[in-house]
């Protein structure tokens, strides 16, 4: 099954409401992924310009997005960011294929 990573940032709404009342997202965000034919691999809190790091599996592109949209719907997130995650298997797959392709250059005859 395909790999997802999502990099999200909670509101200032969410981070007051969970520090009065902490609970842990993860078990929610694994329901619904499970719910939607995927799993939930891993769950990070994180510093910087994201606050939580999410590794987890659908079963295609158009099921990530849903999730993701799922997810964020509820108003609590101010940015997600999500990329498609190749394993190195998959990574050296790629390779092997884009050099198998050829492709002009902007300006090549």
């Amino acid at each position: 099954m395909p790999l997802y990573m999502s990099q999200v940032s909670y509101t200032s709404e969410a981070w007051a409401a969970m520090t009065q009342n902490p609970e842990d997202r993860s078990e929610v965000f694994g329901r619904l992924t499970e719910a939607m034919g995927g799993t939930l691999l891993s769950w990070y809190y994180t510093f910087g310009e994201y606050d939580v790091l999410v590794i987890y599996e659908a079963p295609d592109e158009s099921t990530a997005a849903a999730i993701v949209l799922a997810a964020t719907s509820s108003g609590h997130l101010s940015s997600v960011r999500t990329t498609v995650v190749l394993s190195a298997e998959q990574g050296v797959e790629t390779m092997r294929k884009a050099g198998e392709a050829t492709y002009r250059a902007p300006g090549q005859q």
